[in-house]
C-alpha cells in the first residue's frame, strides 16, 4: 500500500511541475532579447563594428544616408517598382524586440522589383527618420522588410511627417502599449493599399540593413512624398521603443541614388 501511494504521489509531483513549466511564448521572448547591440552607450552604432564581429557593418555599402535631391540621377521609369499589396493581407504578430516595434505577416502581400518578387515580411519603425532628404530628419520612419524566394531583401522606406491623424497608425497603436520582449498574436486583416504608394516618387540605392548585422546587397526604395500621421501618434511609438533608435547617417562612397518618377 505504501508503495502504491509513493508512486501516487510521485505522479502528482511530475504533473504539477510540468504544469508550471514556461509557456513557449516565454522562451520565444527569452531567445528574441538576446542581443549584443543597441543605441545607447558602449554598444551603439558607433561601436557595432567591435560588437558583432561577424557583421557587414564596417562596409562600403550602408544604410542609411543622406539623400540630396539635386545630386540624384532623375530617371522616368514604368514596370520597375509594382505594389502588390492586398485589403486582405493578416498581420500574424507584433513584437518588442527591444529595439523597435515590429509587425509581422503571413504570406500574401508582395511587391515586384526589376522583375523580382519580394513578399513583405515585416514592418518597423525608427524615431526619428534614419535616412535624412535634403539634410531634413523626420519624426518617423517606416520599413516595410521584403524577401524574395532567392534570398534578396527590398526595403521600402515611407517617412512620416506631423499633421492629421492616420487611421493605418491608430489600427497599429491599437495593440500597444507593448513591453520590452513581449510578443501578441493578432490574426487581422490590414489594408496597407491605403498607403498609396503608387502614386509616390521614390529614390532607389543598394544599401544594408540598418541594424547589425548590417547585411549588404539590400534594394533600398525611399519614398520622397511623407506619409502624414498626429502628434499623438508619433508620441504613442515613441514611448514604446527606444530613445533615438536610429543608426547614424553612412558614407554615399560614390553610390549612385535614383529619383524615379
Amino acid at each position: 500500500m505504501n508503495t502504491k501511494l509513493s508512486l501516487l504521489f510521485s505522479t502528482i509531483i511530475l504533473v504539477v511541475a510540468s504544469c508550471k513549466q514556461k509557456p513557449k511564448m516565454a522562451h520565444k521572448t527569452e531567445v528574441k532579447n538576446e542581443h549584443h547591440w543597441s543605441y545607447s552607450g558602449e554598444t551603439s552604432p558607433e561601436h557595432w563594428v567591435e560588437v558583432e564581429k561577424n557583421s557587414d557593418c564596417d562596409g562600403k555599402h550602408q544604410s542609411p544616408i543622406n539623400i540630396i535631391n539635386k545630386d540624384a540621377d532623375s530617371i522616368k521609369t514604368k514596370g520597375n517598382l509594382k505594389i502588390q499589396y492586398s485589403p486582405t493581407t493578416l498581420l500574424s504578430e507584433v513584437e518588442n524586440n527591444g529595439h523597435s516595434i515590429q509587425f509581422d505577416f503571413e504570406a500574401g502581400d508582395s511587391i515586384n522589383y526589376k522583375n523580382e518578387t519580394y513578399y513583405l515580411k515585416q514592418i518597423h519603425f525608427h524615431e526619428p527618420s534614419e535616412h535624412k532628404i535634403n539634410g531634413v530628419i523626420y519624426p518617423i520612419e517606416m520599413h516595410l522588410v521584403h524577401l524574395s524566394k532567392s534570398g534578396n531583401i527590398t526595403v521600402l522606406g515611407l517617412m512620416g511627417e506631423e499633421g492629421e491623424e492616420s487611421q493605418l497608425f491608430e489600427f497599429f497603436e491599437s495593440f500597444l502599449p507593448l513591453e520590452n520582449g513581449v510578443v501578441k498574436d493578432i490574426h487581422q486583416k490590414i489594408d496597407l493599399s491605403s498607403l498609396f504608394l503608387e502614386d509616390k516618387h521614390y529614390y532607389s540605392y543598394g544599401g544594408s540593413l540598418t541594424t547589425p548585422p548590417c547585411t549588404e546587397g539590400v534594394n533600398w526604395i525611399v519614398f520622397k512624398e511623407p506619409i502624414v500621421l498626429s502628434v499623438e501618434e508619433v508620441l504613442k511609438l515613441r514611448n514604446n521603443m527606444p530613445i533615438n533608435n536610429y543608426r547614424n547617417e553612412q558614407p554615399l562612397n560614390n553610390r549612385v541614388v535614383t529619383l524615379n518618377y
